[in-house]
């Protein structure tokens, strides 16, 4: 009987896979939507749906409420009412029907504004600003979102703005509860396998440095900061980081102040990694979670990770990233998101 149960299951489990994975494929048309935009603060305040819980912002309440109407748990979205990152969430994958229809009939969309005063009640009966909430949530780039699951547990985080698929395949990792399995980067792998040519080139820049890639600062730390990589051939997105925000002199000419790395993220390439580890390019991606192409992984003199871009970037935000790490500001303020404000 157990035998016939696992059988089952592992049917399920499949055919669930290969349902989302083959529907990538009705995102694609909407790939430079995701991925090409002016990212400057938006003129006008963004609106949200309608269908965005209007929330007394007690957690508790609202996961239990969402419980009760059969759904698998909340979403805490984190925004900013002129972010242009937060916009494309709304505009481009909320529009999507199928995203849409899924995310409300899975979960309750709690929106928190970063920099409000309003007060919220965490699940855990903690009582604070929203603004006090979203930095201790570390939201660095807008918009993120957690997923809490029936006992509140935080299950899922997503930093920054994902196209379509990715999105998708976050809302179907959780409300699926594939994260009593796997990690969401096991679980999205399993579908790039398919999707991915693995002898693709990838966009070279003068200012990467060639292997072999030593980057242990252990013992001797670094002249400066380090920059990795982790990118993938044929990747679409990765092409449109080369092609704008890289190819502008402002941003090169910030890289130029980083040892910077390229590495293929599914790739045997050797690394020595800034702790003096020993490892390859694809184990040192899977050890620190990393699913999205391009990431870029900032890491101090001495080794120690300062920030990550794990989502879509383009010109405004890098540059500022890369002026908050270069400035040593990130040693005073430890959220960018304060530091971009006062200096912006």
């Amino acid at each position: 009987m157990m035998y016939r149960t696992k059988i089952i299951f592992s049917i399920f489990f499949i055919i669930g896979t290969l349902f989302f994975f083959a529907s990538s494929n009705l995102y694609a048309a909407t790939d430079d939507d995701a991925l090409e935009f002016d990212d400057y603060p938006l003129e006008d305040p963004l609106k949200y749906p309608d269908w965005f819980k209007r929330s007394f912002l007690d957690l508790r309440d609202d996961l239990e409420e969402s419980i009760e109407n059969g759904k698998k748990g909340i979403i805490v979205y984190f925004g900013q009412k002129r972010c242009p990152y937060c916009q494309k969430l709304i505009n481009v994958n909320f529009t999507q029907p199928d995203i849409e229809s899924y995310t409300r009939e899975h979960f309750d969309l709690i929106p928190i504004d970063i920099w409000g005063i309003e007060e919220v009640t965490d699940i855990n009966g903690v009582t604070m600003s929203q603004r006090d909430y979203a930095l201790r949530e570390k939201t660095n780039f807008t918009p993120s979102l957690l997923f809490l699951d029936h006992n509140g547990k935080v299950v899922m985080r997503l930093r920054g703005y994902y196209p379509p698929y990715q999105f998708m395949a976050a809302l179907q990792y959780v409300a699926e509860e594939h994260y009593k399995r796997e990690k969401f980067h096991v679980y999205l792998s399993r579908g790039e396998d398919t999707l991915r040519f693995e002898k693709g080139d990838m966009a070279d820049e003068d200012f990467f440095i060639p292997p072999p890639f030593n980057l242990n600062r252990s013992i001797f730390k670094g002249e400066k900061p380090l920059v990795v990589f982790f990118e993938h051939g044929d990747c679409h997105a990765c092409d449109i980081l080369h092609a704008q925000p890289l190819k502008h002199r402002a941003i090169s000419q910030l890289f130029e102040r980083f040892d910077s790395v390229q590495l293929n993220m599914y790739s045997d390439t050797p690394v020595i990694t800034p702790t003096g580890q020993r490892t390859t390019a694809s184990d040192w991606a899977k050890e620190m979670e990393i699913f999205y192409a391009p990431s870029m992984v900032f890491f101090d003199e001495q080794g120690k990770e300062i920030i990550r871009i794990d989502s879509v970037i383009r010109f405004f935000r890098l540059r500022n990233v890369l002026n908050y790490i270069l400035s040593g500001a990130y040693r005073l303020q430890p959220s960018f998101q304060i530091w971009r404000d006062q200096n912006n």
